[in-house]
């Protein structure tokens, strides 16, 4: 449970990295940063959701 809650924290973590990068790179005009602030939340959400359901498996 431990181990699903700390995945799931780091998950939130790079999602809120990949918000903030997102304003930055709207902010300074850059699309390349914007393409890498999805990348990362996507993978992000990805990598959460395979925590779930793995946890949900397993139980």
């Amino acid at each position: 449970m431990i181990r699903l809650a700390l995945t799931l924290l780091a998950c939130l973590l790079v999602v809120a990295l990949g918000v903030a990068a997102l304003f930055y790179a709207q902010y300074d005009d850059a699309p390349g940063l914007g393409l890498i602030a999805f990348v990362l939340m996507g993978g992000a959400v990805g990598f959460g959701v395979r925590a779930v359901l793995r946890a949900r498996k397993s139980v």
